[in-house]
């Protein structure tokens, strides 16, 4: 079972910019930089983000969109979109929750990831191609199989990365039609 974070942490640090400390004793609304590495460990993205929570394998953080951005798939996110982010080091998936800048549901976006790795400053994981978009009806739609498939054969994931892909997938479908965290907008 996930511990769910105390939210008062997070709008604290917006509100005062004090940092808070974590379940787990680790300072929180501290910025970190959260990358995404291709399997062969090429940077894929980077952005800016604060540490807003870490409780055991579970790390939250948030970071809001300071222009408008065009995506293929989720259309232009406008500038102020806030972006709640729930990493783990010991899953293999990412969840991003995107809130517009009036604070209604955007839609989740699921990265299927290896565990991510977090040095203090640095927030790091290597992005294994399928995502699982969800809307705020919750209905959902795997995406980048085929991606998937073309980087398994090009970078050769190995057995246990496929494995583990798969049951990430299967996972985080049940967690989003259980509606279970961070699906129940907990946090």
């Amino acid at each position: 079972m996930v511990k769910v974070p105390d939210e008062s942490c997070a709008q604290t640090n917006e509100r005062t910019g004090n940092e808070c400390t974590g379940a787990d004793g680790a300072s929180a609304g501290v910025p970190v930089r959260v990358d995404s590495l291709k399997y062969d460990g090429r940077l894929h993205r980077s952005w800016p983000a604060r540490l807003v929570r870490r409780a055991g394998p579970l790390l939250v953080v948030e970071g809001v969109f300071a222009i408008a951005v065009r995506h293929g798939l989720l259309g232009t996110i406008a500038a102020g979109t806030r972006s709640t982010e729930y990493y783990w080091t010991d899953r293999w998936y990412s969840i991003f929750r995107f809130r517009e800048p009036a604070g209604q549901l955007r839609n989740y976006y699921c990265n299927i990831n290896r565990p991510a790795e977090f040095d203090g400053s640095a927030l790091t994981f290597v992005d294994l191609d399928i995502d699982v978009l969800v809307s705020p009806d919750f209905t959902y739609e795997v995406l980048d199989e085929e991606e998937f498939k073309t980087h398994a054969a090009q970078f050769g994931y190995t057995d246990e990365v496929l494995r583990r892909v798969a049951e990430a997938r299967e996972e985080l479908i049940g967690l989003i039609e259980a509606r279970s965290f961070p699906f129940d907008g907990a946090f």
